[in-house]
């Protein structure tokens, strides 16, 4: 089992900036993706950025030029630095970790609020 705990996440204004960071408890071995998804309020679940551990990067049209995500493998966490913030990113944000390959394994962090004021 993977414990994954999110941080980061609070009230911000328009235009403001915020960074997200998501901890492991521990690795899953072999080719492995750590991402980012979103709830808005009243809305579904919606992907935002993934990381995959081969560096390669993908992001929702949304978000990009405005959100990067990174990771530290080595300390098995992984960064969301959203940039010019708008009222619709508002909502609950996600870590996902999961595994490309191997095993199944698909961790799910408890989710953080954030909030873009106008």
């Amino acid at each position: 089992q993977v414990q994954l705990v999110e941080s980061g996440g609070g009230l911000v204004q328009a235009g403001g900036s915020l960074r997200l960071s998501c901890a492991a408890s521990r690795t899953i071995f072999g080719l492995n993706t750590m991402a980012w998804y979103r709830q808005p309020p009243g809305k579904q679940r919606e992907f935002v950025a993934s990381l995959i551990s081969d560096d390669s990067t993908n992001y929702a049209d949304s978000v990009k030029r405005r959100f990067t995500i990174s990771r530290h493998n080595a300390k098995n966490t992984v960064a969301l630095q959203m940039n010019s913030l708008k009222p619709d990113d508002t909502a609950v944000y996600y870590c996902r970790y999961y595994s490309n390959n191997g095993p199944y394994s698909d961790y799910w962090g408890q989710g953080i609020q954030v909030t873009v004021s106008s």
